[in-house]
């Protein structure tokens, strides 16, 4: 048996693992690649000969972690390139996967239109990216999802189960355990997926996984302790309380649609039912995160307890009486200089593309704004480099002042920190697991974790390359 790390290889994103036996390949994750640009991404299929370095006509199943758009984004060209298999997630995954795949999809066309029209004035036709889909390509492959439940196992070959253990992170994530029977032996292996953290708002801790012989671990956060250690209610509150009631200012708050935006406005909601707030205003100004939502609401039996309780308590998890959604795109402009005290919440959380530039752009010189940033920024975004505490901040192609106040919190991330990822790997006896292989992570973090595993007792802890492949 085989297995070969075909992404999140010594990198943060485009987990696919590939798994193969004598007569069956599985694929673990088909995510997008946001270390590469299009130029990298263009060589690298240019190489490769199509968008994946194997055949995908081969795989008999894919296998899919979470809904995220790096676990996800490359499913619907696995099957524009050959690939007739299932994939097999949790349902509220499916649901979610849904959602963010034809959101890509939108954002595709809406580049090749600007392709075409670009070409139209040059008289000449611009070649489309080989990783472009659009919404047809994704209902053809939602077509071949198959949910199964957590703990259930769920048989995809002869000699193959697999098993779901929750993750949580986000609705729906999963630890994914294979057994495999080759030779009259059993293997065990576990893909973490992405490792969540314990008493996250609405989702269950991450659960324990039973004892294997190879685990894949992600390392996002290796090398890194969470700074906040009180509640999400306590943090936001304090924000709010500074920034827009002490001071009549402006919240801005870049925010993940899918997971973190949940995560937000139930902590709000609960904010303003047990802190008696004043009732400012809250701006939700995406349609992806109102649709997530409206999954989160149907999935709730599958939050966490308090969560059940609360909506039990109060019937809805996430409207309140000054919440608004925001659908259009002349709502979302409006409202970057509403004159009253307000929150604002627009995707992406790092501030690269998405409806939150324009709020940035527009308050950025504002004094009496607040940037609040919750989570993760890679290298380069906005969302960095405001964190990094730059004096001016290009945006759009204009070079502004930066006068509003950046702050951070870091309880609304929805990563594990190294305390968290160390005690999942420790959940395995050191003496029985064979091999620890790290992903999801920049190397820094990487190599740092690989020696805090190292000084727990677990020997063989390896850092693949790409395209590496170990036979197990």
């Amino acid at each position: 048996m085989k297995l070969t790390f075909w992404g999140a290889a010594q990198q943060v994103t485009g987990s696919m693992f590939l798994l193969e036996s004598d007569d069956y390949r599985i694929l673990i994750d088909c995510g997008s690649d946001f270390d590469l640009d299009e130029i990298g991404r263009k060589n690298r299929y240019e190489e490769q000969k199509g968008v994946f370095p194997f055949e995908p006509s081969l795989i008999n199943t894919v296998l899919l972690t979470h809904a995220h758009i790096d676990h996800s984004g490359n499913i619907p060209n696995l099957y524009k390139e050959g690939f007739e298999g299932r994939v097999v997630c949790t349902e509220p995954t499916m649901a979610l996967t849904s959602l963010l795949l034809k959101d890509a999809a939108n954002l595709h066309q809406k580049r090749l239109n600007a392709r075409q029209g670009s070409s139209k004035k040059r008289g000449k036709k611009k070649e489309v990216p080989k990783d472009y889909y659009v919404e047809k390509h994704v209902i053809e492959a939602m077509d071949n999802f198959v949910p199964v439940a957590f703990g259930n196992r769920y048989r995809i070959a002869d000699n193959v189960t697999v098993t779901f253990y929750p993750a949580g992170h986000l609705l729906g994530a999963a630890h994914i355990v294979l057994e495999v029977y080759e030779n009259g032996e059993k293997k065990r292996l576990c893909f973490s997926g992405d490792i969540g953290r314990k008493n996250y708002p609405l989702l269950i801790d991450p659960q324990e996984v039973p004892q294997v012989d190879y685990l894949v671990c992600e390392s996002t956060y290796g090398n890194r302790l969470h700074e906040n250690t009180g509640t999400p209610v306590d943090a936001l509150a304090d924000v709010i309380k500074r920034t827009c009631i002490d001071i009549p200012g402006r919240l801005i708050i870049p925010s993940f649609s899918v997971g973190r935006t949940q995560a937000l406005l139930y902590t709000l909601n609960q904010l303003y039912l047990d802190k008696s707030f004043p009732f400012i205003k809250v701006f939700s100004d995406s349609p992806l995160a109102h649709s997530s939502t409206k999954v989160y609401q149907k999935h709730a039996r599958m939050l966490n307890r308090e969560a059940r309780d609360f909506q039990e308590d109060n019937d809805m998890l996430f409207d309140f009486e000054n919440l608004i959604y925001l659908e259009s795109a002349d709502a979302s402009r409006a409202v970057s200089n509403y004159n009253e005290p307000c929150i604002i919440i627009s995707s992406s959380g790092m501030v690269q593309g998405g409806r939150v530039e324009q709020h940035v752009e527009a308050n950025i010189g504002n004094p009496y704004a607040t940037i609040l940033m919750i989570g993760y920024a890679s290298e380069g975004t906005l969302g960095w480099r405001l964190l990094n505490g730059q004096d001016t901040i290009s945006i759009r192609g204009k070079q502004l002042p930066v006068l509003a106040n950046i702050e951070k919190i870091d309880v609304f991330s929805g990563h594990g920190d190294q305390n968290d990822l160390l005690r999942f790997v420790k959940m395995q006896d050191p003496e029985k697991l064979k091999r620890v292989f790290l992903v999801h992570g920049e190397q820094q973090s990487m190599a740092e974790f690989q020696s805090k595993i190292q000084e727990n007792g677990f020997k063989s802890v390896e850092i693949p390359v790409r395209g590496t492949t170990y036979e197990l």
